[in-house]
């Protein structure tokens, strides 16, 4: 802490802010039409200083506030200083600093007494922006044009007052214009919310104090991040995932990170990474960005504030017309895959910087279900629903399963809001016995979903992964199961590929089977109580255990046989001798 700030009025200030930002976020929980906003959770918020710089962001989707820097700079580019109070810009063009259509960004300016000193900054995945399927996320796009409606920087409220002209167009666009113009209602009214906390807060400090401590913010969360770079090991660190294919042809798609730790700094370069496909999964150069600057964020401690500080401190290389920074007019509605996968690369990489913190592969993220048409009342539904499952072994404990990827903090739909909302039963929803990689500590058990359609024929459209290439497990720990779709129709049941788009007829029934997690460390260091309580609990078979552990458990109750294990391992290590 530098010698001339207070360090109780540096917390103070410090807490404030992050009771504004989620104070913010709770707003569009409160406010919100859709459920991919309210129950889905897939929305985020941050304060920004009136720099452009992120100070501080609600316990959302990070992987979004990452794409903010740039967002920001196109905002601030198009408008200079010709906003003024109650005006709010919105953007979701993901070659002018967005992530992809669904995805709109609320800029809202907060002026205190005549001055701009900061920025509201909400961000909603909306149901519907148009193009040429329901829910406007297909993966089998081939060009931006096919996706929905783009919207440049510009402002949707002016002085308060909504340019009636644009709402307009949206509406005109959009499958579910009432949802979705509910949602951009719910971003301003929670960016209101943090104007007037705001105003409260430089009321109470003064302008000049408040200026000096959110820049100390900025400045603290670059110094910690800094400091603890110092004590990693030194070199470039090389991982390589992969995306099982884009869905419209076979090849797997490499995501390949050469992490550099420097001496206080750290440089990720992704030559050598998949060029752009023709699908829909190519991801901006703000989101591969943002992905990069969270994953280098998990790695870190605990106590590092969450600011653009840390962004300072991370250099992100990647090559043009690259999967992970394609040229224009490129697919990227399904963009947030390969970001899942720019995630597991990188944790792949810092696992042999920081292995006591970073654990194995999650589900590798959240599978998109959408379903949509009309139902028996003639009026049109769309489902965005968006699986969460597991999470890998870590170093000191088992995986956590479901729940969302440590990369999204998103929440899975609650099953009585679907069949409420919608011409859809959900027949199962249930943790998978033996889906996890095994280890001293086990992956996290992946969900099975399955959706029974009430309604005429439905468009089906699935983003799915993990099928070729299984979540790795870390230190000896083993690879998850793989991941599945299948479709039952008239009795018979059939694979699906992962990534799907097609008509089911009503009555059909649609499976998706997520991955687990990977497992850590050495299946054979497992305690057995573990063991026990796992197999009792019906997570692990018996089968499971003695093809992977190597032990002899009891069935019914899941008692390890001591004497029959250690026979076992014998008889398997002259075996591989």
């Amino acid at each position: 802490m530098s010698t001339q700030f207070d360090p109780v009025t540096f917390a103070v200030v410090k807490n404030a802010m992050d009771s504004i930002v989620d104070e913010v976020a709770y707003t569009v929980i409160r406010t919100a039409r859709s459920e991919i906003v309210k129950d889905v959770m897939d929305y985020s918020a941050a304060i920004c200083d009136r720099h452009g710089r992120m100070v501080a962001q609600a316990k959302t989707i990070a992987l979004h506030l990452g794409a903010i820097p740039e967002a920001m700079e196109a905002v601030r580019a198009r408008y200079g200083d010709a906003l003024r109070p109650g005006d709010a810009v919105i953007v979701n063009d993901p070659y002018q600093g967005g992530m992809h259509l669904p995805d709109i960004f609320m800029f809202v300016p907060f002026f205190y007494r005549g001055e701009l000193e900061g920025w509201c900054v909400v961000i909603c995945h909306h149901t519907d922006v148009g193009g040429r399927v329901p829910g406007s996320n297909a993966s089998d796009s081939t060009e931006i044009y096919q996706e929905g409606l783009r919207i440049p920087v510009l402002k949707l409220y002016e002085a308060g007052q909504v340019n009636d002209t644009l709402e307009r167009i949206i509406a005109q666009n959009v499958r579910v214009p009432d949802r979705v113009l509910g949602d951009l209602k719910a971003q301003y009214a929670a960016t209101q919310v943090g104007v007037r906390e705001l105003t409260a807060l430089f009321d109470r400090y003064g302008r000049a104090d408040t200026r000096a401590y959110l820049n100390e913010l900025l400045d603290y969360a670059e110094r910690l991040t800094r400091e603890e770079i110092r004590g990693w090991p030194k070199g470039t660190f090389h991982f390589t995932d992969y995306i099982d294919d884009d869905g419209l042809s076979p090849e797997p798609i490499p995501i390949r990170v050469a992490l550099t730790v420097h001496d206080d700094h750290v440089s990720a370069d992704y030559t050598g990474s998949s060029p752009q496909v023709r699908a829909a999964i190519n991801s901006t150069l703000s989101y591969t960005r943002s992905c990069t600057y969270l994953s280098v964020r998990c790695a870190l401690k605990g106590d590092v504030p969450n600011n653009a500080g840390v962004f300072r401190c991370i250099e992100v290389r990647v090559p043009e017309g690259s999967v992970l920074n394609p040229l224009p007019p490129s697919a990227v509605a399904a963009r947030a895959l390969t970001g899942y996968r720019v995630f597991d690369a990188m944790l792949g990489a810092l696992a042999q910087i920081v292995p006591d913190r970073i654990p194995a592969a999650g589900e590798g993220g959240n599978t998109v279900v959408c379903l949509s048409g009309k139902g028996d009342n003639g009026k049109p539904y769309i489902i965005v629903d968006m699986i969460c499952g597991a999470w890998g072994g870590r170093p000191a404990s088992d995986g956590i399963e479901a729940i969302t990827n440590a990369s999204q903090n998103l929440s899975n739909t609650p099953v009585e809001t679907l069949e409420a909302q919608h011409p859809v039963r959900v027949e199962a929803y249930e943790l998978v016995e033996d889906s996890c990689g095994a280890g001293q500590f086990r992956g996290g058990l992946g969900i099975r979903r399955s959706y029974r359609v009430l309604a005429p024929d439905a468009l089906l459209q699935l983003r799915a992964d993990r099928m070729k290439f299984s979540p790795y497990g870390l230190a000896g720990g083993g690879a998850a199961s793989p991941a599945r779709n299948l479709l039952e129709h008239d009795g018979a049941t059939t694979e699906l590929p992962s990534k799907v788009g097609m008509t089911i007829a009503r009555g059909d029934l649609v499976t998706h089977i997520q991955p687990g997690g990977g497992g850590f460390g050495d299946p054979l260091a497992r305690d057995f109580a573990r063991i026990r309580e796992d197999v009792w609990n019906h997570k692990l078979s018996a089968a499971f255990v003695r093809e992977h552990y190597q032990a002899v458990a009891d069935p019914a109750t899941g008692e390890v046989d001591a004497a029959a294990t250690a026979a076992l391992r014998a008889r398997r290590l002259a075996k591989a001798a």
